[in-house]
């Protein structure tokens, strides 16, 4: 059975989600929670609370153990980018881009024998 949690329009760069996301792909689910826990990024935060909601998720909607949990992938896509301006000398303006992404987390129920 596969659980999914999403989070969407997070006002986070993708490219830096993408390392913390890296960061804990393969590890399972427990030292994730915890090596997220002291990641000192902004991002850290915003998966881990995506990893938290997907095992609240595969507890209270489908009644598994978090323990036969593991974490099948981590996504995080492009979401919009909000275009802003910067007013710059002799009536000019330089362009920013607010980037930000969609964070989907899929986690995985193993039988344990």
């Amino acid at each position: 059975m596969i659980i999914t949690a999403t989070q969407k329009y997070t006002r986070q760069a993708p490219r830096k989600v993408r390392l913390v996301a890296n960061a804990v792909k393969n590890l399972p689910l427990v030292v994730a929670i915890d090596q997220l826990a002291h990641i000192e990024q902004k991002a850290s935060l915003v998966v881990l609370k995506v990893l938290r909601q997907a095992v609240a998720n595969a507890e209270n909607n489908h009644r598994l153990d978090p323990n036969t949990l593991k974490i099948r992938s981590i996504q995080v896509q492009n979401g919009p980018v909000y275009k802003r301006f910067q007013a710059v000398s002799r009536g000019r303006a330089h362009a920013i881009q607010k980037k930000t992404s969609h964070i989907m987390v899929e986690l995985e129920a193993v039988s344990k024998q």
